[in-house]
Protein backbone atom coordinates (compact mmCIF):
# COMPACT_ATOMS: atom_id res chain seq x y z
CA UNK A 1 0.00 0.00 0.00
CA UNK A 2 2.97 2.09 0.83
CA UNK A 3 4.43 2.00 -2.36
CA UNK A 4 1.04 2.30 -4.58
CA UNK A 5 1.00 5.78 -2.36
CA UNK A 6 4.26 6.94 -3.38
CA UNK A 7 4.02 5.60 -6.81
CA UNK A 8 0.53 7.32 -7.81
CA UNK A 9 1.14 11.02 -7.72
CA UNK A 10 3.94 10.73 -10.36
CA UNK A 11 1.66 8.72 -13.01
CA UNK A 12 -1.03 11.36 -12.08
CA UNK A 13 1.40 14.04 -12.80
CA UNK A 14 2.64 12.35 -16.19
CA UNK A 15 -1.00 12.10 -17.22
CA UNK A 16 -1.19 16.02 -17.37
CA UNK A 17 2.09 16.22 -18.76
CA UNK A 18 1.06 13.98 -22.06
CA UNK A 19 2.02 15.42 -25.39
CA UNK A 20 -1.05 16.67 -27.90
CA UNK A 21 -1.04 14.24 -30.30
CA UNK A 22 1.14 15.01 -33.73
CA UNK A 23 -0.88 15.55 -36.81
CA UNK A 24 0.68 13.33 -39.70
CA UNK A 25 -0.33 15.52 -42.50
CA UNK A 26 1.61 18.20 -41.04
CA UNK A 27 4.89 15.84 -39.62
CA UNK A 28 4.69 14.54 -42.97
CA UNK A 29 4.64 18.92 -45.05
CA UNK A 30 7.67 19.79 -41.77
CA UNK A 31 9.83 16.99 -43.18
CA UNK A 32 8.97 17.67 -46.82
CA UNK A 33 9.83 20.98 -46.09
CA UNK A 34 13.15 20.59 -44.31
CA UNK A 35 14.27 18.29 -46.91
CA UNK A 36 13.73 20.86 -49.69
CA UNK A 37 14.76 23.56 -47.69
CA UNK A 38 18.52 21.50 -47.18
CA UNK A 39 18.31 20.08 -50.77
CA UNK A 40 18.36 23.59 -51.59
CA UNK A 41 20.72 24.86 -49.12
CA UNK A 42 23.37 22.55 -49.72
CA UNK A 43 22.82 22.21 -53.50
CA UNK A 44 26.93 22.94 -54.39
CA UNK A 45 27.37 19.58 -52.28
CA UNK A 46 25.01 17.59 -53.46
CA UNK A 47 24.86 18.38 -57.01
CA UNK A 48 27.02 15.65 -58.81
CA UNK A 49 27.62 17.96 -61.55
CA UNK A 50 27.71 21.71 -63.02
CA UNK A 51 24.30 22.67 -63.65
CA UNK A 52 25.37 24.85 -66.96
CA UNK A 53 27.97 22.32 -67.75
CA UNK A 54 26.82 20.91 -71.38
CA UNK A 55 27.32 17.10 -72.97
CA UNK A 56 25.96 16.69 -76.14
CA UNK A 57 26.96 13.08 -76.55
CA UNK A 58 24.91 12.75 -73.04
CA UNK A 59 21.57 14.90 -74.32
CA UNK A 60 18.10 13.39 -73.54
CA UNK A 61 18.98 10.71 -71.32
CA UNK A 62 16.34 8.73 -69.74
CA UNK A 63 15.91 8.95 -65.86
CA UNK A 64 17.58 5.44 -64.17
CA UNK A 65 15.18 2.44 -64.47
CA UNK A 66 14.53 3.23 -68.36
CA UNK A 67 15.74 1.30 -70.89
CA UNK A 68 19.29 3.74 -72.17
CA UNK A 69 19.54 5.27 -69.00
CA UNK A 70 23.07 6.15 -67.22
CA UNK A 71 23.91 5.62 -63.46
CA UNK A 72 25.41 9.12 -63.56
CA UNK A 73 22.80 10.73 -64.34
CA UNK A 74 19.80 9.82 -61.76
CA UNK A 75 17.01 11.95 -62.95
CA UNK A 76 18.60 12.18 -66.81
CA UNK A 77 19.28 15.12 -69.23
CA UNK A 78 17.82 17.59 -71.11
CA UNK A 79 18.53 18.25 -74.69
CA UNK A 80 21.53 20.19 -74.30
CA UNK A 81 23.03 17.18 -72.63
CA UNK A 82 23.33 19.14 -68.71
CA UNK A 83 22.09 17.23 -65.48
CA UNK A 84 18.64 17.54 -64.85
CA UNK A 85 19.28 16.39 -61.24
CA UNK A 86 22.04 19.10 -60.58
CA UNK A 87 19.66 21.69 -62.39
CA UNK A 88 16.96 21.03 -60.33
CA UNK A 89 18.63 21.23 -56.85
CA UNK A 90 20.16 24.54 -58.39
CA UNK A 91 16.72 25.91 -59.62
CA UNK A 92 15.30 24.82 -56.47
CA UNK A 93 17.95 27.23 -54.73
CA UNK A 94 17.27 30.22 -56.83
CA UNK A 95 13.58 29.88 -56.74
CA UNK A 96 13.71 29.81 -52.88
CA UNK A 97 15.58 32.80 -52.71
CA UNK A 98 13.84 34.32 -55.38
CA UNK A 99 10.22 33.59 -53.63
CA UNK A 100 11.51 34.75 -50.06
CA UNK A 101 13.08 38.08 -51.07
CA UNK A 102 10.31 38.67 -53.19
CA UNK A 103 7.82 37.94 -49.48
CA UNK A 104 10.12 40.15 -47.67
CA UNK A 105 10.21 43.38 -49.64
CA UNK A 106 6.35 43.06 -50.30
CA UNK A 107 5.96 42.25 -46.18
CA UNK A 108 8.07 45.34 -45.76
CA UNK A 109 6.22 47.79 -48.12
CA UNK A 110 2.87 46.59 -46.82
CA UNK A 111 3.99 47.22 -43.42
CA UNK A 112 5.24 50.52 -43.77
CA UNK A 113 2.11 51.46 -46.12
CA UNK A 114 -0.66 49.68 -43.96
CA UNK A 115 0.80 50.90 -40.10
CA UNK A 116 0.60 54.97 -42.19
CA UNK A 117 -2.94 54.56 -43.18
CA UNK A 118 -3.89 52.73 -40.03
CA UNK A 119 -2.50 54.88 -37.82
CA UNK A 120 -2.78 58.45 -39.53
CA UNK A 121 -6.34 57.71 -40.95
CA UNK A 122 -8.33 60.66 -42.68
CA UNK A 123 -7.17 61.60 -46.24
CA UNK A 124 -4.09 59.77 -45.82
CA UNK A 125 -5.77 56.82 -45.71
CA UNK A 126 -8.01 57.47 -48.21
CA UNK A 127 -5.27 57.37 -50.66
CA UNK A 128 -2.79 54.92 -49.76
CA UNK A 129 -6.28 52.78 -49.94
CA UNK A 130 -7.11 54.06 -53.39
CA UNK A 131 -4.02 53.13 -54.78
CA UNK A 132 -4.30 49.71 -53.35
CA UNK A 133 -7.38 49.20 -54.90
CA UNK A 134 -5.76 50.61 -58.19
CA UNK A 135 -2.70 48.13 -57.70
CA UNK A 136 -5.41 45.01 -57.04
CA UNK A 137 -7.68 46.01 -60.64
CA UNK A 138 -4.64 45.58 -63.04
CA UNK A 139 -3.80 42.40 -64.19
CA UNK A 140 -0.09 41.71 -62.61
CA UNK A 141 1.00 39.95 -65.93
CA UNK A 142 0.87 43.09 -67.99
CA UNK A 143 2.98 45.06 -64.81
CA UNK A 144 5.21 42.37 -64.79
CA UNK A 145 5.83 43.01 -68.63
CA UNK A 146 6.21 46.97 -68.45
CA UNK A 147 8.37 46.70 -65.51
CA UNK A 148 11.08 43.91 -66.93
CA UNK A 149 10.70 45.47 -70.37
CA UNK A 150 12.04 49.13 -68.87
CA UNK A 151 13.97 47.56 -66.17
CA UNK A 152 15.35 44.46 -67.60
CA UNK A 153 15.32 40.80 -66.56
CA UNK A 154 17.92 40.92 -63.93
CA UNK A 155 17.46 38.99 -60.74
CA UNK A 156 17.48 42.29 -58.65
CA UNK A 157 14.74 43.51 -60.90
CA UNK A 158 12.66 40.04 -60.71
CA UNK A 159 12.48 40.42 -56.41
CA UNK A 160 11.39 43.64 -57.20
CA UNK A 161 8.49 43.02 -59.57
CA UNK A 162 7.48 39.48 -56.76
CA UNK A 163 7.47 42.06 -54.23
CA UNK A 164 4.84 44.18 -56.19
CA UNK A 165 3.09 41.62 -56.42
CA UNK A 166 1.52 41.00 -53.24
CA UNK A 167 2.45 44.46 -51.02
CA UNK A 168 -1.45 45.67 -51.14
CA UNK A 169 -2.13 42.54 -49.71
CA UNK A 170 -0.04 42.91 -46.72
CA UNK A 171 -1.14 46.67 -46.64
CA UNK A 172 -4.82 45.74 -46.59
CA UNK A 173 -4.47 43.62 -43.92
CA UNK A 174 -2.18 45.81 -41.84
CA UNK A 175 -4.37 48.20 -41.90
CA UNK A 176 -7.59 46.51 -40.70
CA UNK A 177 -5.41 45.53 -37.74
CA UNK A 178 -4.33 48.74 -36.74
CA UNK A 179 -7.45 49.92 -37.50
CA UNK A 180 -8.84 47.41 -34.65
CA UNK A 181 -6.04 47.89 -32.21
CA UNK A 182 -6.00 51.81 -32.13
CA UNK A 183 -8.64 52.94 -30.48
CA UNK A 184 -8.33 50.34 -27.39
CA UNK A 185 -7.63 51.69 -23.85
CA UNK A 186 -3.82 50.87 -23.70
CA UNK A 187 -2.97 53.02 -26.67
CA UNK A 188 -5.29 56.03 -25.60
CA UNK A 189 -3.33 55.94 -22.47
CA UNK A 190 0.01 55.54 -24.65
CA UNK A 191 -1.61 58.48 -26.83
CA UNK A 192 -2.47 60.63 -23.81
CA UNK A 193 1.18 59.74 -21.96
CA UNK A 194 2.73 61.91 -24.51
CA UNK A 195 4.15 58.41 -26.97
CA UNK A 196 5.48 59.45 -30.06
CA UNK A 197 3.44 57.44 -32.77
CA UNK A 198 6.48 55.62 -34.18
CA UNK A 199 6.65 54.35 -30.80
CA UNK A 200 2.83 53.49 -30.61
CA UNK A 201 3.46 51.56 -33.84
CA UNK A 202 6.65 49.63 -32.67
CA UNK A 203 5.49 48.97 -29.01
CA UNK A 204 2.32 48.90 -28.88
CA UNK A 205 0.79 48.01 -32.52
CA UNK A 206 3.28 45.70 -34.14
CA UNK A 207 3.68 43.07 -31.68
CA UNK A 208 -0.50 42.61 -31.68
CA UNK A 209 -0.30 41.83 -35.44
CA UNK A 210 2.52 39.64 -35.80
CA UNK A 211 0.14 36.44 -36.08
CA UNK A 212 -1.96 37.18 -38.82
CA UNK A 213 1.06 38.53 -40.72
CA UNK A 214 3.00 35.46 -40.64
CA UNK A 215 0.44 33.70 -41.89
CA UNK A 216 -0.37 35.99 -44.66
CA UNK A 217 3.60 35.63 -45.53
CA UNK A 218 3.33 31.84 -45.44
CA UNK A 219 0.60 31.77 -48.13
CA UNK A 220 2.21 34.32 -50.40
CA UNK A 221 5.25 32.79 -50.12
CA UNK A 222 3.55 29.69 -52.17
CA UNK A 223 1.97 32.15 -54.30
CA UNK A 224 5.23 33.59 -55.02
CA UNK A 225 6.52 30.24 -56.10
CA UNK A 226 4.03 29.32 -58.49
CA UNK A 227 3.85 33.37 -60.06
CA UNK A 228 7.95 33.34 -60.30
CA UNK A 229 7.17 29.47 -62.45
CA UNK A 230 4.94 31.27 -64.39
CA UNK A 231 7.06 34.51 -65.32
CA UNK A 232 10.16 32.19 -65.88
CA UNK A 233 7.72 30.11 -68.23
CA UNK A 234 7.21 33.02 -70.07
CA UNK A 235 10.74 33.88 -70.86
CA UNK A 236 10.17 36.61 -68.11
CA UNK A 237 11.90 35.40 -65.05
CA UNK A 238 15.73 34.43 -64.73
CA UNK A 239 17.62 33.96 -68.46
CA UNK A 240 19.52 31.43 -69.43
CA UNK A 241 21.49 29.66 -68.65
CA UNK A 242 20.90 29.71 -65.10
CA UNK A 243 18.49 27.53 -63.48
CA UNK A 244 14.59 28.60 -61.57
CA UNK A 245 12.18 25.94 -61.82
CA UNK A 246 9.58 27.57 -64.16
CA UNK A 247 12.19 27.95 -66.44
CA UNK A 248 13.19 24.43 -66.29
CA UNK A 249 10.15 23.71 -67.22
CA UNK A 250 9.70 26.54 -70.11
CA UNK A 251 12.23 25.13 -71.67
CA UNK A 252 11.41 21.46 -71.89
CA UNK A 253 7.77 21.85 -72.82
CA UNK A 254 8.91 21.42 -76.41
CA UNK A 255 10.15 17.88 -75.76
CA UNK A 256 7.33 16.60 -73.59
CA UNK A 257 6.36 14.18 -76.06
CA UNK A 258 9.95 12.73 -76.55
CA UNK A 259 11.49 13.57 -73.06
CA UNK A 260 8.95 14.09 -70.31
CA UNK A 261 11.37 13.35 -67.40
CA UNK A 262 12.67 16.93 -68.36
CA UNK A 263 9.65 18.96 -67.28
CA UNK A 264 8.52 16.22 -64.60
CA UNK A 265 11.41 16.84 -62.29
CA UNK A 266 10.84 20.55 -61.79
CA UNK A 267 7.30 20.45 -61.98
CA UNK A 268 7.18 18.10 -59.29
CA UNK A 269 9.23 20.54 -57.28
CA UNK A 270 7.26 23.57 -57.70
CA UNK A 271 4.16 21.27 -56.53
CA UNK A 272 6.05 20.18 -53.54
CA UNK A 273 6.93 23.40 -52.67
CA UNK A 274 3.68 25.33 -52.99
CA UNK A 275 1.92 22.38 -51.40
CA UNK A 276 3.92 22.08 -48.57
CA UNK A 277 4.30 25.70 -47.67
CA UNK A 278 0.20 26.46 -47.75
CA UNK A 279 -0.26 23.50 -45.72
CA UNK A 280 1.59 24.85 -43.33
CA UNK A 281 0.29 28.36 -43.93
CA UNK A 282 -3.21 26.58 -42.78
CA UNK A 283 -1.67 25.01 -39.66
CA UNK A 284 -0.92 28.64 -38.84
CA UNK A 285 -3.67 30.43 -39.35
CA UNK A 286 -5.32 27.57 -37.63
CA UNK A 287 -3.01 27.86 -34.73
CA UNK A 288 -3.19 31.29 -33.96
CA UNK A 289 -6.76 31.64 -34.09
CA UNK A 290 -8.13 31.12 -30.69
CA UNK A 291 -11.34 30.20 -31.63
CA UNK A 292 -10.67 27.11 -34.31
CA UNK A 293 -7.70 25.66 -31.36
CA UNK A 294 -10.45 25.74 -28.68
CA UNK A 295 -12.70 24.07 -30.78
Amino acid sequence: MADTALTAPPIAAARHLRLPPIDPVLALCVAIGLALLLAACFAPLLAPFDPDQQKLLARLKPPVGFERSDWRYPLGTDQLGRDLLSRCLYGLRLSLLLAAFGALTGLLFGAVVGMIAGLLGGAVDGLIMGVCDVKLSLPFTLVALLVIAIAGSSVTVLVLVLGLAYWAHFARLIRAQVLGLRELPYIEAARAAGASGWRIATRHVLPNIVSPVIVMFTLNFSNLILLESALSFLGLGVQPPTATLGSMVGQGRDYMPSAPWIVAGPALLIVLVALTVMMLGDWLRDHFDVRLRDR
